[in-house]
């Protein structure tokens, strides 16, 4: 199979290109090459601007069994890839968000594939909420254009709706992040007190399930949420991680207002606790097309153990301030319940 993989230098991208080379598969790859990439001489490359004619310009004279699209964000990107490739394209897959439920009024927690439809929330004010509408609309776009084509001209897309990411190379160093603070032996600030419910994917698993599901005629116009079983509440979370490392965390309970006041980034502090996360539910691919993803427990243990096989040089963006943290945590303590481990007490 000859698939072209549009973006995939960055977290998932590189681990679907391994898997297909390694399935035996040829990889062209498409992007601006402003990133290196890891492949070497086992992929051939083809450097352009989707966002204008280089896509059409680059494959107008060949055809691809599959395609991968990692980098689009706005039905122009889907618009301009439906007319580049139609006609000579096997299928095309097309990596979507949980937050296109995000942004539609009422959706329920978890959603399904079904409860995609319905009417788009206004954009909020706060920039940094626009900018988080910005993204779960602009997937919507691009969902919708693909439905469209597929109505229109049978284009074969499949559509990969998945949640927050974890995995060992996260670029956003969201999982690390709660990583550096366990094994510091200081207190974690958990805005709202983590008794929320978090449903994740885990990178390598997303790679499979692309791969899992290319060439699958039956997939062609359809959507599939793709994301782990399990739901544990932060806390929960928390407390597994820091047993895998050996940790006993205390976690405080604060307000984003107090740590905003504070001048602390709640985002930076503890990435699981914002309101644009995600929860979708999975039992569609589990059912029609039999993927299962991996273990909660087991992927958090490889996530771990690369943490201190290979320790990134530097910490992550915020923690310069964690003696700030822990002073006002210490603080707190005092006159707040301190949120316990499950099964640690209080």
């Amino acid at each position: 199979m000859h698939v072209l993989v549009i973006g995939g230098t960055r977290f998932v991208g590189p681990l679907v290109v391994f898997r297909l080379l390694a399935g035996g598969h040829r990889v062209t790859l498409f992007n601006r090459g402003t990133l290196p990439d890891p492949f070497g001489d086992r992929v051939e490359r083809l450097s352009g601007d989707r966002t204008t004619e280089d896509l059409w310009r680059k494959t107008s004279d060949r055809s691809f069994d599959a395609v991968v699209d990692f980098a689009a964000y706005h039905r122009e990107d889907v618009l301009g890839a439906v007319e580049a490739l139609g006609g000579r394209v096997g299928h095309y897959i097309f990596i979507s968000t949980g937050q296109v439920y995000l942004v539609r009024q009422g959706c329920p927690r978890p959603a399904c594939e079904a409860d995609y439809d319905g009417p788009v929330m206004p954009r909020p004010d706060n920039p940094d909420d626009a900018a988080q509408w910005d993204y779960g609309a602009g997937k919507r776009a691009c969902e919708d254009a693909l439905v469209e084509a597929w109505a229109s001209d049978r284009f074969p897309a499949t559509r990969i709706r998945i949640p927050m990411v974890n995995g060992e190379r996260d670029h956003y160093r969201r999982l690390e992040r709660y990583l550096w603070r366990l094994t510091d032996g200081g207190p974690l600030l958990v805005p709202g007190g983590g008794a929320h419910s978090v449903r994740h994917v885990y990178a390598g698993e997303v790679a499979r399930a692309i791969v899992h599901m290319l060439g699958r005629p039956e997939t062609f116009g359809g959507a599939y949420n793709v994301c782990q079983r399990e739901t544990p509440t932060l806390v929960e979370l928390l407390g597994m991680l820091g047993a895998m490392v050996g940790a006993r965390p205390k976690l405080v309970s604060v307000t984003t207002a107090e740590l905003e006041s504070a001048g602390l980034s709640p985002r930076e502090l503890s990435p699981f606790s914002g309101r644009w996360m995600s929860m979708i539910e999975p039992s569609k691919v589990e059912s029609e097309l039999g993927f299962v993803h991996e273990p909660l427990e087991s992927y958090l243990g490889k996530i771990a153990a690369s943490f201190f096989a290979h320790p990134p040089a530097t910490p992550p963006e915020g923690y310069e301030r964690r003696k700030e943290e822990i002073a006002l945590a210490e603080k707190w303590l005092t006159k707040r319940a301190t949120v316990p481990p499950p099964g640690m007490g209080a």
